[in-house]
């Protein structure tokens, strides 16, 4: 995703191979495409925290999409969990208290990231826990 998203910046080039041939922005997603499941959604919501000026990075470790920093990984713990979902997708109460459960251990707050309900726009429903 980082290097799809810093060859649509023009940071960086990408090679296929050890060719001098460059890869371009479309060939990069395709190839993404088959390597990551429901692509498009997630990279929309990738892109969003990128341009926010967020650190991006898997989030496999606590069971969601992504791992959200203000500042990056070694200068703070990720604040932000994030799991990407379509606007039709259906959670259950049970998935949300699991989540937050979770996330409230090992202190972040959940985030469910909803792409493209409006052209390129990403909402957010932000979970907070708290001590009735």
């Amino acid at each position: 995703m980082e290097g799809l998203y810093l060859t649509e910046k023009g940071v960086i080039a990408v090679h296929e191979g050890s060719t001098e041939k460059k890869m371009g922005v479309r060939k990069i997603r395709q190839m993404a495409k088959r390597l990551y499941e429901e692509f498009d959604e997630k990279y929309a919501v990738y892109r969003d925290f990128r341009e926010k000026g967020l650190v991006v990075t898997p989030g496999i470790k606590f069971g969601c999409d992504f791992a959200v920093y203000k500042y990056g990984p070694g200068v703070e713990h990720a604040p932000y969990m994030v799991s990407v979902k379509k606007a039709e997708s259906k959670i259950t109460a049970t998935e949300i208290v699991k989540t937050g459960r979770l996330a409230t251990t090992v202190r972040k707050r959940f985030i469910i990231a909803v792409p493209g309900l409006e052209k390129d726009r990403v909402e957010y429903l932000i979970f907070k826990w708290f001590k009735a």
